[in-house]
C-alpha cells in the first residue's frame, strides 16, 4: 500500500510510484490503521457497490520544476561561422593587396628612375669620377638623333658643349676598360689622333688599346667649344689621378656630325707643363 504525502490518497497498485493527481512520489504505508483497502470488483459482478479495479498507471518521467530537457547542440552554426570568418580574412587580404601592392611597385619604379637620373648627372658634371661609376658611364651618346642622317647638326653652343662633354666622359671610360665596341662608335672611320708626337688611325687605336686600372679618378676643366656648322672642336684640360698621383693633360678633340650624332675625327693630347 502506498500513500501520497500531499493529498493523502492511498493506492494499492505497487507498480504506481507517483500520485495520479499531483505527481508527488508515493511513500510506503506501514501502519494497518492507515490502510484503506480498495478491493477489486469480482469478475462475476456479485456486488454493485464494490469499487471497480483501477488499471495499472504508468506515470510519465518526472522532470523537476524549473528544468527543461537538454537539447542536442547542432554543429552547422559553428561551421557557417568559421567559413564566414575565413571569407572575411580572404576579402581583407585581397583589399590590402589591391591597395598596397601598386604603391610598392610605384615606389620601386621611382627609386630605379631616381638612381638612373643620378648616374646620368654624375656622368656629365665636372666632379671627380671613381671606378665604381665606370659601368654607369658606359651608355650611348645622348646626342644621338632618332631621325638618323636626316637630323641636322645642333646650332646651340651650350647644347653642343654638353653633348661633347658626355662623349668625353664615355671616351675616357672606354679607354680605361678597353671597350672596343664603344670606341668604334665614338671614333669616325677617318679618325686620326696624336699622342706624344705619335699619330695613329682608328684601326691602330682599336688594336693597341689596353685596359688601364691605374687611373682612379678624372675631371675636366676649362672646356671650350668652337662650333662651325656640322663640325665642332672641344678643348680643355683633363686631370687624372694615376696610382694616387695627379697628372694633367691638355687636349683638343675634333668632331663631325654624321648619321645623326657626333663622331671624333681627330685628337691631340699633350702633358701640362
Amino acid at each position: 500500500m502506498k500513500r501520497c504525502p500531499t493529498c493523502n490518497k492511498t493506492f494499492t497498485d505497487r507498480n504506481l510510484s507517483f500520485c495520479i493527481e499531483d505527481g508527488t512520489p508515493l511513500v510506503e504505508m506501514d501502519s494497518p490503521d492507515e490502510i484503506t483497502r480498495v478491493a477489486p470488483r469480482d469478475e462475476g459482478g456479485s456486488d454493485a457497490n464494490e469499487t471497480p479495479s483501477v488499471p495499472a498507471y504508468r506515470p510519465p518521467s518526472y522532470v523537476p520544476m524549473g528544468t527543461s530537457p537538454e537539447r542536442k547542440r547542432k554543429a552547422w552554426p559553428w561551421v557557417l561561422g568559421i567559413l564566414g570568418l575565413l571569407l572575411l580574412v580572404i576579402v581583407g587580404m585581397g583589399i590590402a593587396a589591391a591597395i598596397f601592392v601598386p604603391k610598392l611597385i610605384k615606389e620601386a619604379v621611382n627609386n630605379n628612375t631616381s638612381n638612373t637620373n643620378n648616374n646620368r648627372s654624375e656622368r656629365g658634371n665636372s666632379n671627380w669620377n671613381s671606378n665604381s661609376n665606370l659601368g654607369a658611364n658606359q651608355n650611348g651618346n645622348d646626342n644621338t638623333s632618332t631621325d638618323g642622317e636626316s637630323a641636322p647638326a645642333p646650332t646651340d653652343e651650350a647644347l653642343v658643349l654638353s653633348q661633347l662633354t658626355d662623349i668625353e666622359n664615355e671616351w675616357t671610360v672606354a679607354n680605361i676598360n678597353a671597350d672596343k665596341k664603344k670606341l668604334n662608335r665614338i671614333l669616325a672611320d677617318d679618325y686620326a689622333g696624336t699622342t706624344d708626337g705619335k699619330t695613329q688611325g682608328k684601326a691602330d687605336y682599336l688594336r693597341n688599346v689596353q685596359r688601364d686600372t691605374s687611373i682612379q679618378k678624372w675631371e675636366f676643366e676649362d672646356l671650350k667649344v668652337d662650333l662651325n656648322g656640322d663640325r665642332a672642336t672641344l678643348s680643355g684640360i683633363i686631370n687624372l689621378q694615376i696610382d694616387n698621383k695627379p697628372a694633367s693633360f691638355n687636349f683638343t678633340d675634333k668632331f663631325v656630325w654624321r648619321d645623326g650624332r657626333w663622331q671624333a675625327i681627330g685628337s691631340e693630347v699633350t702633358p701640362v707643363k
